[in-house]
């Protein structure tokens, strides 16, 4: 349809714009990777609550709501809030010791003088930018190129030129910058669906009748249903989302970006900021199920509800809202893999970091290509990821001695054997491996580095 076109062109235009019109053409690598360190707490929390939304929060939060009820919405909703909180504590103090840092891996490798902590670092947080673009890529491309009649390939080399057009010409002021305008529009447009739907949908009775899901079951965390839930999709899916600021560099950018006394305040609000879009998405599929209506592919009911319940032209901001929440995730993650270059070269360029976004881009591109390949494939995936730098980066933060040997091996641990065992327990359906795939990716990482690590202790003692 034309009007997709035109949403597309329009966001480019606006967001190339607004970077060219308020920010400078950045010269430094450090400037370009952190800009001034000194970026105000409200645009920077803005700007953390877009980067935290991309596919799951825009179309699972309304999917879970419908099918799995309130008990399927809190274990969604509730993690993805708190881990930007409990993330806290870590961006002061990584700040703290590390004032003029740029990455995690960096800190890594300062703290443990090693190059293979530092290089199996830079894998987990390069690979995770990798699948995060890959995972935008494909759930934005698959909804646009639906509309449009556009060929996938090209809706995903689309996508990406327009991400790295605005994101190449200050970094990651350009992506601080866009992403905060953004996050206003998803703000306003998500909670005027959730107003507007529930009054089009029957009123606010019908909302707290399909409290239960389309299923009614589950209303409740402690039935039967709810625990089932829980165990299935609650419990694997915190813990991947607690680890999850922790395992991506684009986090750890912005706190060494925000005003050093603000991070907390930055943190704190982008994760309530966050927490709204997702929970208006959510209402959204209670109404649904409030009503009766049955889904063609609940994994899009969002987009279902809103060409059901509001006027043809509502789509417009509806997929601006989408575009606005998968873009903003792959700008942050193309300043991400740029920052993540000062670690690699020696001698790094701005030259440098621009072909790491392009490399990034190639790369996010052949994924979201590859046949049969789906958004739950890739979030298993990287969600994993995340869990396997957990532990050791945790306990280093808080100070537990460690040997480089303890920490490589307890990642490397992790990767080898949670990864598979969760893998396969998401792609049977089979909650047991589920819960026992993503326990012991963080375990593994944490138990096997302090185990190697004192044994390295008392040899060399």
């Amino acid at each position: 349809m034309n009007y997709t076109i035109m949403v597309l062109a329009a966001y480019a235009v606006i967001m190339i714009a607004a970077t060219v019109l308020m920010t400078n053409k950045e010269k430094s690598v450090e400037r370009f990777c952190v800009g001034n360190r000194n970026t105000g707490w409200f645009i920077s929390a803005l700007s953390i609550a877009a980067t935290w939304i991309w596919a799951p929060a825009l179309f699972t939060s309304t999917e879970n709501a419908y099918t799995k009820g309130f008990a399927g919405l809190f274990w969604f909703l509730v993690p993805n809030v708190l881990c930007l909180i409990f993330f806290i504590p870590f961006a002061r103090r990584i700040r703290k010791e590390m004032p003029e840092g740029i990455t995690l891996s960096g800190y890594m490798h300062q703290k443990y003088q090693s190059e293979s902590v530092k290089n199996i670092y830079l894998f987990q947080l390069g690979a995770l930018s990798a699948l995060s673009t890959g995972v935008q890529l494909l759930a934005g491309s698959k909804i646009l190129s639906m509309l449009t009649g556009i060929p996938f390939w090209i809706m995903t080399v689309i996508m990406a030129v327009i991400a790295y057009s605005y994101s190449q010409f200050s970094g990651i002021k350009a992506s601080i910058l866009t992403d905060s305008i953004q996050m206003v529009f998803m703000l306003i447009a998500s909670v005027c669906f959730a107003v507007f739907g529930i009054k089009n949908g029957g009123g606010i009775q019908n909302m707290f009748a399909g409290i239960g899901g389309y299923t009614g079951e589950c209303s409740s965390l402690f039935s039967a249903k709810g625990i089932e839930i829980f165990l299935g999709f609650g419990l694997p899916t915190t813990v991947g989302l607690i680890s999850g600021p922790f395992g991506d560099q684009c986090f750890w950018q912005r706190a060494f970006c925000v005003k050093k006394n603000r991070i907390g305040r930055a943190f704190f609000v982008g994760a309530i900021l966050f927490g709204m879009v997702p929970l208006s998405m959510g209402i959204l599929g209670f109404v649904g199920a409030g009503m009766g209506y049955t889904a063609i592919d609940t994994g899009v009911i969002n987009f279902e509800l809103i060409s059901e319940l509001f006027p043809s032209w509502a789509v417009i901001p509806f997929l601006f809202m989408i575009v606005s929440g998968l873009l903003s995730t792959i700008d942050s993650n193309l300043c991400a893999i740029s920052s993540l270059t000062t670690d690699i070269f020696k001698k790094n360029t701005l030259g440098k970091t621009k072909i790491a976004m392009v490399a990034l881009l190639v790369i996010g591109i052949i994924v979201a290509n590859i046949p049969g390949l789906t958004v739950t494939h890739l979030f298993l995936m990287y969600g994993t990821l995340r869990a396997a730098t957990l532990l050791p980066t945790i306990f280093t933060l808080k100070g537990v001695k460690l040997k480089p040997e303890g920490v490589v091996t307890g990642i490397a641990t992790a990767l080898i054997i949670g990864l598979p065992v969760f893998a396969y327990g998401n792609i049977t359906g089979t909650a047991a491996y589920k819960t026992a795939g993503s326990l012991l990716t963080v375990l593994l990482s944490g138990t096997v580095a302090l185990i190697v690590s004192r044994k390295r202790g008392a040899e060399n003692g």
